[in-house]
């Protein structure tokens, strides 16, 4: 498969070799990730083998010097025929089934979500204002209604259960914490206004990004949220990753945002099945291991979906930050 790959790369379009580059722009995926798949070190889905068949099944996918996908309504039979020959062979060409498939199926991205030491997890939460209403004794009571930010709670959830068999994954309120949970891999979720615990955190890793209220700033920078009268349009998401200051052992990951959209586009960066691969692979080619750092990225908000971000995309990372 990446031997194939890389020959369609070098054989080309029209008889001329194509780069990197504009493989990765035609199929809306990183160069790093073209670069993977071409060392074997990765293995494309099917649907991005179907965007190789589509770029190199007709000379028209690079009229000027850009590389891109031609609409299948639009070709001829000559070019389907070409198109659907290079898809099958593609396709005997991926296997089954390989590590690599099973490390995206157990976490999406097996150096994050996967904690190795087997230690448990603990996903905080702030509480809402307004509380679930009902007392804990009486019938209609719903723990989970006092929780802020549930759609990142659930969605995390999943992936970090799903991540670590056998593995304690708690979630705690951020006003309801105990030693133990505080000494785990922490997973923070929300801004300082009803997750205090993120504001501590914030501190005593030193990040030289700050928050107060709807609002991060970042030295002289400024980076606010977008509104159309009541109707958010535009929020800013924070992701940072680093040691657990309570147990150095540990680590800490802070998934906010301005608003909840915000806090729930964080999440999305390393969840989403189609973003995820191009984060994980900016995350991986920016930083080690070992490193703490922090991303500010621009969230669309679209008839009030979350658009997830893409860090490979140029505007959408706003300020940036890593200590060694």
């Amino acid at each position: 498969m990446a031997a194939r790959l890389r020959q369609l790369r070098m054989n080309g379009i029209a008889g001329k070799a194509v780069s990197q580059r504009a493989v990765a722009c035609a199929l809306g995926v990183s160069v790093p990730l073209i670069s993977s798949w071409e060392n074997g070190n990765a293995l494309p889905p099917e649907e991005r083998l179907t965007g190789y068949a589509r770029l190199f099944a007709t000379d028209r996918s690079m009229p000027h010097h850009e590389a891109r996908l031609v609409e299948l309504t639009d070709f001829s039979d000559e070019e389907r025929e070409r198109f659907q020959a290079l898809l099958d062979e593609l396709l005997q060409l991926r296997p089954a089934t390989s590590p690599a498939d099973e490390r995206v199926t157990r976490s999406p991205w097996e150096g994050m979500w996967h904690f190795p030491d087997k230690s448990p997890v603990t996903l905080v939460c702030a509480r809402v204002s307004a509380g679930p209403g009902v007392a804990p004794e009486e019938p209609g009571f719903v723990e989970l209604a006092s929780y802020a930010d549930l759609d990142a709670l659930l969605e995390l959830h999943g992936h970090v259960y799903a991540a670590n068999p056998g593995v304690v994954v708690n979630h705690r309120l951020a006003d309801n914490l105990r030693q133990e949970d505080i000494t785990n891999h922490l997973v923070l979720l929300g801004g300082i206004e009803g997750n205090p615990l993120t504001a501590r955190v914030m501190r005593a890793l030193d990040l030289p990004v700050t928050q107060t209220g709807d609002t991060f700033l970042a030295g002289d920078q400024v980076f606010r949220s977008m509104l159309e009268g009541h109707r958010l349009i535009e929020d800013v998401a924070q992701f940072c990753r680093g040691p657990n200051p309570f147990n150095r052992k540990r680590t800490v990951t802070i998934c906010n945002g301005n608003y909840g959209r915000g806090t729930y586009a964080a999440v999305r960066t390393l969840t989403d099945p189609r973003f995820r691969d191009r984060n994980r692979v900016y995350l991986e080619e920016k930083y080690g291991p070992a490193d703490t750092y922090s991303i500010l990225s621009r969230v669309d908000v679209i008839a009030g979906e979350v658009i997830t971000p893409d860090w490979t995309h140029d505007g959408t990372v706003l300020h940036e930050w890593s200590r060694t």
